[in-house]
């Protein structure tokens, strides 16, 4: 709302040259809108529908009698609007004294009509003959963007995200709505934040993933180990969509807060599991425990399981310090549900999978060798029988 002006999650623009015309598209807009799958209230601004009282002085009148503009408009102000001549103080408290006249002298054009003016030292004259009195219409507040008068239409979207409800709200539009040349309708809100989030995304993520590869690299020393601390992001991320999914949270700038935030905690996790299985094997290399693939499954699933506990812990705690956040009601806490629900749905799919896929594609990566051993030992006791060609 602070950089957009738009109090709802979703809402347009409308610009042009013309405040009525402007409020006109704003009523087709809202009778159009209205007829949009997941619309749950949509309101155009009434940009030209204010009420006020209009006096139009006649300015020939005035200076036959010389009075001037300036004590004219005093005895309106003072007469129908008020003039503060005291303040009466109670305790702490304090109250101001207005001087006007009574409701009865000024509840209709006939009474305002009637208020004297003073035209000279004894002399009044009714205000309606120095002035014409109407009520007219005219704008409560004029918004002014890019050089242009702007007003404004608020949408607001239930149970469907927002880029889908702008196209079908797009092609609805597009049918049905005739501008008018020289005016134009943009969308704006959180949609608008969004696109920016977007457009931003699309450079600092891949910078900020090469170097999350590249620290992996060189913490790991390994171009495979880095890749295997990386195959956590996915498990985390199956998670993280489906208990959005199922909280009906849509993509928001709260929401991708929260992925980040995950992923920074799987990487970590990612990399305390392949350093318990890089401890499990080489300590098994060491004792001379590795004759075959057996024995590498073996120190593998040894170096897994001593990482239930730290794993567990990771959780454990993690649930403890999102839980509360979920059952939030404060100010705030719909953005502080959406920064936690992707955090507490990839927790646990993490939790699960880093302990039964890892030490698989651990074991797949180390096993190579092992394989080829076993390979080999296999042809060498079957070998192949020798071809006898042209003999007995």
């Amino acid at each position: 709302m602070l950089s957009t002006g738009i109090r709802t999650p979703l809402g347009l623009k409308i610009t042009g040259a013309d405040l009525h015309q402007i409020q006109e598209i704003g009523a087709q807009v809202e009778s159009i809108l209205r007829r949009v799958e997941g619309t749950r209230t949509v309101l155009a601004e009434r940009t030209a529908d204010g009420y006020f009282l209009d006096l139009a002085w006649d300015r020939e009148q005035l200076a036959r009698y010389g009075v001037s503009i300036d004590d004219a408009q005093s005895v309106v102000e003072n007469a129908i609007g008020g003039d503060n001549v005291s303040t009466v103080v109670l305790g702490r408290e304090r109250y101001s004294v207005d001087v006007r006249y009574l409701r009865d002298f000024r509840s209709d054009l006939g009474a305002l009509g009637r208020i004297p003016v003073p035209v000279g030292p004894q002399r009044q004259l009714p205000l309606s003959d120095l002035a014409k009195i109407s009520i007219t219409t005219g704008p409560a507040m004029i918004r002014n963007e890019n050089g242009l008068l702007t007003g404004y239409v608020y949408v607001d979207v239930a149970d469907r995200e927002l880029e889908s409800y702008m196209s079908e709200a797009n092609q609805l539009l597009r049918d049905s709505l005739k501008m008018p040349v020289g005016y134009s309708v943009t969308w704006s809100g959180q949609y608008e934040a969004m696109q920016q989030l977007k457009d931003r995304l699309k450079v600092v993520g891949p910078i900020t993933l090469f170097l999350i590869c590249l620290l992996l690299c060189l913490s790991t020393g390994s171009l495979p180990k880095a890749a295997i601390v990386l195959l956590a992001l996915p498990f985390s991320a199956v998670g993280a969509v489906w208990f959005l999914y199922m909280a009906g949270y849509h993509m928001s700038a709260a929401v991708w807060v929260g992925l980040i935030a995950l992923l920074g905690i799987d990487a970590e996790t990612g990399v305390f599991m392949l350093l318990y299985l890089d401890l499990s094997y080489e300590s098994a290399k060491r004792e001379g425990r590795l004759r075959n693939l057996a024995d590498l499954q073996e120190a593998i699933v040894h170096g897994a399981a001593k990482r239930v506990r730290p794993k567990f812990m990771t959780f454990a705690i993690t649930c403890i310090g999102l839980f509360p956040i979920m059952w939030a009601t404060g100010a705030g806490s719909d953005v502080m549900k959406r920064i936690a629900a992707p955090m507490v749905g990839g927790i646990f799919t993490s939790f699960v999978l880093e302990l039964l896929v890892y030490p698989v594609i651990y074991e797949l990566w180390r096993g190579v060798s092992y394989r080829e051993k076993s390979t080999e030992k296999v042809e060498l006791m079957n070998p192949s029988p020798a071809l006898n060609i042209g003999g007995d």
